[in-house]
C-alpha cells in the first residue's frame, strides 16, 4: 500500500536518464478539474509512474493509476462508488512540432523549463478514464427505466407530417 505522496513537480528528462521510477498517492480533492468534471471527490488516488528512454531515443513516462471516485449515476443523479484504472504511455515533448512526431502509442505531455507537473498529469489521465456512463444497477436505483420516459406518446398512429410537394400540387391546381 502506498503511503507518500507524489511530487508535485520534477524535472522529468533528469528522471528519465537515471530510469527513475516514482509512486505515491494524490488527493483527490485537490484535483479542480477532476471536480468540475464529476462532483467533489475524496481520498487519494495512487500512482506509479516509469521514467525512461526507449530504443529510438525518446524521453518516455510509462504509468498505471487507480483511484475510487464517487460518480454521479445517469438516472438518479445520485452519487455511487466507480474504481477508474488506467494503464498510459506518455512523450516528453517541448512543442507542438514534436508532438506531431510522436508514434500513436504515446500521448504527448509537454514539459515546460524542462518541469513537469505530475497533478496535472495524473488529473489528465484521470479525466480521459472516466467512464462515458454511470448507473446504479436498476434494483438499486431509486430512479426506474419507466419513469425517464419523457411523455411524449410513442404511438405509430400520429399522423406523418405533410409532404412539402402538397403545397406545390394546390399551387398547381389553382393556376
Amino acid at each position: 500500500m502506498l503511503t507518500s505522496r507524489l511530487p508535485g513537480r520534477v524535472e522529468p528528462y533528469k528522471l528519465a536518464a537515471r530510469a527513475e521510477h516514482l509512486e505515491g498517492l494524490v488527493a483527490l480533492a485537490e484535483l479542480a478539474r477532476l471536480e468540475e468534471e464529476v462532483g467533489a471527490q475524496t481520498g487519494d488516488g495512487q500512482v506509479w509512474l516509469d521514467f525512461a528512454i526507449d530504443p529510438q531515443g525518446r524521453r518516455e513516462i510509462r504509468g498505471h493509476l487507480e483511484a475510487e471516485l464517487q460518480l454521479p449515476c445517469r438516472r438518479c443523479l445520485r452519487p455511487m462508488a466507480q474504481h477508474v484504472e488506467s494503464d498510459f504511455r506518455l512523450g516528453m515533448v517541448t512543442s507542438d512540432d514534436l508532438a506531431a512526431e510522436l508514434p500513436s502509442t504515446h500521448e504527448p505531455v509537454l514539459v515546460e523549463n524542462e518541469q513537469l507537473n505530475l497533478l496535472v498529469v495524473v488529473e489528465d489521465e484521470l479525466i480521459l478514464s472516466l467512464p462515458q456512463v454511470v448507473y446504479h444497477d436498476e434494483a438499486e436505483c431509486p430512479v426506474s427505466r419507466d419513469q425517464l420516459n419523457s411523455g411524449e406518446s410513442t404511438d405509430e398512429s400520429v399522423d406523418s407530417p405533410a409532404s412539402p410537394f402538397d403545397v406545390l400540387r394546390q399551387i398547381k391546381g389553382k393556376l
